[in-house]
């Protein structure tokens, strides 16, 4: 089965790549960028050894059908998908923040309330709380990146201004935006029989000053989502929730003794547990978005995936 490792292309009018832990972003003239979704897999904060057959287009696929059906609420950078891994958009100044929303008490916020604290990014959580609550309305917890770019930080929507770090004008507009497509998704998630748990949104701004969604959105990997059947009833009886996101592969490492700690060593990925987390994405695929996956063909991947960027910038130019 062929993988998508890294791609080291060379596109007319490029000007610089960026590769990041999962995604590989190629400059194009200082106006577009052409990012592709690789099968590399990564969790707690490293990047595995082997690849997961079609992962890279199974997020690739969430994120623009969830972008195209929320591109009438909330602008976005997409402009076109010309192979199935491949996601093309107009050049942004990104925000130095990320837009984290909650419609639950889970993850995050959940461990610093067992910790006692009833505050978060200088909101408040309400007392008598239970891990995976509903919060009375979805809550916003922006963060922002360490100097040193290896973990995201909590920050208040007062240190954001106070710092300077976005305008008051853009930030109104950044939580409006977080707010209309957290509702946008969880009316998407109810009619797959799921929930909207927390997500994060990350934006940028054009070279026309327009402020656009840009990154994955909805996908497994940047959302929780819960099943919805069942959900009060284990609430009730204090029982942990049916999950739908890529917490099975950070179960399966941290049994096997691997949480990213110095010392740690990855243990090794049978073909056949490759195989089960390739299926397990496709079932979250097909899962999220109610269609039947569509496995695409892999057999000169590389080369597809060149041909078809090639001929796209060639249409645009």
């Amino acid at each position: 089965m062929n993988t998508i490792n890294e791609t080291n292309f060379n596109f007319p009018k490029q000007q610089s790549v960026y590769k990041g832990k999962v995604r590989e972003v190629y400059n194009i003239n200082n106006e577009v960028l052409v990012m592709i979704a690789s099968d590399r897999l990564s969790a707690f904060d490293v990047i595995l050894p082997k690849q997961i057959p079609f992962k890279g287009q199974i997020l690739n696929q969430i994120a623009t059908k969830m972008m195209d059906q929320t591109a009438a609420i909330v602008p976005n950078w997409l402009l076109a998908t010309p192979d199935e891994n491949v996601a093309v958009g107009h050049l942004c100044e990104p925000f130095k923040v990320e837009m984290v929303i909650r419609g639950y008490l889970s993850g995050h916020a959940a461990r610093e309330y067992k910790a006692g604290k009833r505050m978060i990014c200088g909101v408040a959580m309400p007392e008598g709380m239970r891990e995976n609550d509903r919060f009375p309305t979805p809550i916003i917890t922006p963060s922002t990146k360490a100097d040193n770019g290896d973990h995201d930080e909590d920050i208040s929507r007062e240190a954001i201004l106070e710092q300077g770090i976005v305008s008051e004008q853009d930030y109104l507009i950044l939580e409006d935006y977080t707010r209309k497509l957290f509702a946008k998704g969880t009316e998407i998630a109810a009619k797959r029989g799921l929930i909207l748990v927390d997500t994060k949104y990350e934006f940028g701004k054009t070279k026309d000053g327009k402020i656009v969604l840009i990154d994955e959105i909805h996908t497994p990997d940047s959302s929780r989502y819960f099943y919805a059947d069942g959900y009060a009833e284990r609430q009730e009886k204090g029982e942990t929730q049916k999950q739908l996101s890529k917490e099975f592969v950070r179960q399966w490492l941290i049994e096997n003794g691997f949480q990213g700690k110095e010392g740690q060593q990855i243990p090794e990925m049978s073909d056949e547990k490759i195989t089960e987390i390739s299926n397990r994405y496709i079932e979250l695929y097909e899962q999220i978005t109610g269609e039947k996956f569509v496995k695409a063909n892999t057999d000169n991947v590389l080369d597809r995936i060149e041909n078809n960027i090639t001929k796209f910038l060639a249409s645009i130019n």
